[in-house]
């Protein structure tokens, strides 16, 4: 029996809540849609309405505003497609996980440091985010990723704003508190650091190019992270790795960076292996302060600050002020099989306790020893020293380096050679190689931009050995 409120269904007739069941479904929007939008249609109330799984396509032309997506989607750009921010904010602050943002052309979004504007801004919650093959162009951040566990950042070019002071810009990509992350074949310039990483742990940097900035790596506080394949140009610093362990870092090129190539700030149990720094000289003040070279940076290839346990193996240092310079208690690192050549200056090692640069019967090659190898082992059969007292005393006084050359101070070179007992505690290396096959590279690179006859091609070999 039917209670009076209930009512049945006649023939060929849906029961009420069926009915209004089947019209909800058919007004919600089907899940990975392809939606396509055009220039002038309101894009904010498009990422609004989009669902879980919903591809938006943007056509050619300007979408000015301040863009939050907080659904997982895909939002594509074909060629042309332009977010103007109205220099507020963000272009784009991405509040959802599994958001995916390809080839679009990012600009004028804010410039205020403090309140973190950015290009592109990734909350914490936005996990797994892929951001690829973007063009970024502003005064402050480019990307940044907040805590947001597992980022892809690929093939993005980030430019900075050269009329801003470079203190005053952003950073092109940075990642705080970030695990997971791939930051690979990216392009960054003309920003204030090209990537900083902050307390951010097991992320890699791979294949990216880095010119024209103030340092072009940056890491400050993170670990088991892996850098591998980067190459950076014309920065005051390539490679500022400070206050971190466990790292990888391998297969990049510093190539005519200024002040450092790379700079190690209390970095322990980490390897640097198949390095390639070249080209490094002192930066010079801007001409308002007389440019003047920068206290404490001789255009060091790379420079060792309160770092230990570390393996520094197979690296080329070359072409540059000064090779290697330790101090502040950097002991206790293993070199081996790397090659210096053709520096200006070799070692610097500021500290009171002997160095033995080679590890189990192998040391590293230096184009300015002059030992031999009679048994023909391709191990030198006397033992390298690159610095004495003298060396020593310049560095304390700099301005004696008048007297470099002068008989004066060749007689106190012969004294410390002929009574070894006066020398004070430094490196030395006990089995020099006699080659590297850095030298080929060499070769073959000089060949490649100035070709020359046959006969002619071992000329750097020569030189970097003298």
């Amino acid at each position: 029996m039917l209670k009076s409120n209930e009512t049945t269904a006649g023939p060929g007739k849906m029961p009420a809540c069926l009915t209004l069941l089947c019209a909800s479904l058919l007004a919600m929007p089907v899940p990975g849609a392809e939606r396509h939008i055009e220039p002038g249609q309101p894009l904010q109330a498009a990422l609004d309405m989009a669902a879980a799984g919903d591809r938006l396509i943007l056509a050619p032309g300007t979408y000015s505003g301040n863009f939050v997506i907080r659904t997982p989607i895909a939002l594509e750009g074909e060629d042309g497609a332009r977010l103007r921010c109205n220099h507020r904010q963000y272009c784009l602050r991405i509040e959802a996980p599994d958001v995916s943002i390809e080839n679009l052309e990012l600009a004028d979004w804010g410039a205020n440091l403090s309140t973190l504007d950015a290009g592109i801004f990734v909350t914490r919650e936005a996990a797994r985010v892929h951001i690829a093959g973007n063009w970024l162009q502003g005064d402050s951040f480019g990307i940044w990723i907040d805590a947001a566990p597992d980022a892809r950042i690929e093939g993005n070019r980030i430019s900075g704003n050269p009329s801003v002071r470079s203190q005053d810009r952003g950073n092109g990509i940075q990642l705080f508190n970030v695990s997971g992350a791939e930051v690979a074949g990216n392009e960054v310039w003309q920003t204030r650091d090209g990537i900083y990483i902050d307390t951010s742990n097991d992320n890699r940097l791979v294949d990216n190019h880095l010119h024209d900035l103030r340092y072009g790596i940056h890491y400050m506080y993170s670990h088991h992270n892996a850098l591998i394949g980067n190459r950076t140009r014309n920065t005051r610093t390539g490679y500022a790795l400070m206050q971190s362990k466990y790292l990888t870092v391998s297969g990049n090129r510093s190539d005519g960076d200024l002040n450092y190539g790379f700079l190690l700030n209390y970095i322990t149990n980490s390897t640097l292996s198949g390095n390639r720094i070249s080209g490094v000289r002192a930066g010079r003040a801007t001409a308002a302060g007389g440019g003047s070279a920068v206290a404490g940076a001789e255009g060091k290839a790379i420079f060792i600050y309160n770092s230990l346990f570390n393996e520094i193996t197979d690296n080329l240092f070359a072409d540059s002020d000064l090779g290697i310079h330790l101090t502040a208690g950097s002991e206790d690192n293993r070199l081996s099989g790397n090659a210096f050549i053709g520096n200006r200056e070799q070692v610097k090692y500021v500290a009171t306790r002997e160095q033995n640069w080679s590890h189990a019967g192998s040391g590293n090659y230096w184009s300015d020893y002059l030992g031999w190898d009679l048994d023909g082992d391709g191990i030198g059969d006397t033992r390298y020293e690159p610095n004495d007292g003298i060396d020593r005393l310049l560095w304390q006084y700099p301005d004696a380096r008048v007297l470099f050359n002068s008989p004066a101070v060749e007689v106190l070179r012969w004294v410390q050679r002929q009574f070894p007992v006066l020398k004070a505690p430094g490196v030395i290396d006990s089995h020099p190689l006699m080659s590297s096959h850095w030298l080929e590279d060499l070769q073959s690179q000089a060949a490649d931009q100035n070709p020359r006859k046959p006969e002619d091609r071992n000329e750097y070999r020569r030189t970097a050995q003298r």
